[in-house]
């Protein structure tokens, strides 16, 4: 969505700018470990389990990627213009108006509690480039827009049913429309990704003022949350791998 890819990229500028003086002095700890992903259960074997448990907002809070889980990058709040009401992001499919909440901050479906994060990751020093270098190095860096969204009953996994479905429903294009202004998605591929109890990756083109923008979105499923991460970057291309070390961090958390 352009007015959200705008939002972060500004965002994200900033803090890169500010970082590159002291993204090697940076003393936090990082975990990058894969998330235990539990055994899918069968559905003898899940009703003699115990239901999981619904995450309050502050738990939640408490649950979502900060920096001190994660090495090389910087982890700040979303802004309040960051986060928009899910009826502000419509699309011109129904169907697809799971992967563009998806992509804006938003959780799919009807989600009891929320919490939001950008990730950027800390472009490395290199104390010989030049000025306008260095800001083109900083623009590269990956950005995420990390939400987790806890539900009740069977809310997640229908949440994660209709991403799942709008990937496939959705692959030719569509166009979303975030607050006022449109954006054409020109395609959605998906990808094969492996997080939490089950997941849906997507590869999307979009057109940014006429040129091809590449983004990656992943959406996994732990218990009854939803972990939700849009990642962009305004390097030739786009993004080319998905934020592995990000949604391998989180998995650890809430798993």
């Amino acid at each position: 969505m352009r007015t959200s890819i705008r939002t972060v990229a500004f965002a994200t500028t900033a803090v890169s700018l500010a970082l590159l003086g002291t993204a090697c002095s940076s003393g936090e700890a990082g975990d990058s470990g894969k998330g235990s992903a539990a055994p899918s259960a069968s559905a003898t074997s899940a009703s003699a389990a115990p239901a999981a448990r619904t995450l309050s907002d502050a738990e939640l809070d408490k649950a979502i990627v900060e920096k001190a889980d994660l090495k090389g990058y910087q982890v700040q709040k979303a802004g309040a213009g960051d986060v928009v009401p899910a009826a502000e992001v419509t699309t011109d499919k129904a169907s697809c108006a799971p992967i563009a909440h998806a992509m804006s901050f938003i959780s799919p479906g009807s989600p009891a509690a929320t919490a939001e994060r950008q990730v950027i990751e800390v472009p490395k020093k290199d104390a010989t480039a030049a000025p306008e270098d260095a800001l083109l190095g900083a623009l590269g860096s990956q950005m995420s827009a990390v939400t987790l969204g806890a539900y009740e009953g069977q809310g997640a996994q229908e949440a994660l049913a209709s991403v799942k479905k709008a990937g496939a429903e959705c692959a030719g294009g569509f166009t979303v429309t975030h607050k006022a202004e449109k954006t054409k998605v020109r395609k959605v591929v998906t990808e094969s990704f492996t997080a939490g109890e089950e997941a849906a990756a997507f590869t999307l083109t979009s057109d940014l003022e006429g040129e091809a923008f590449v983004s990656k979105l992943v959406v996994f499923r732990q218990g009854n949350t939803l972990a939700s991460f849009s990642t962009v970057s305004f390097v030739p291309g786009g993004v080319k791998e998905f934020p592995k070390a990000v949604i391998d961090a989180q998995a650890k958390k809430l798993g």
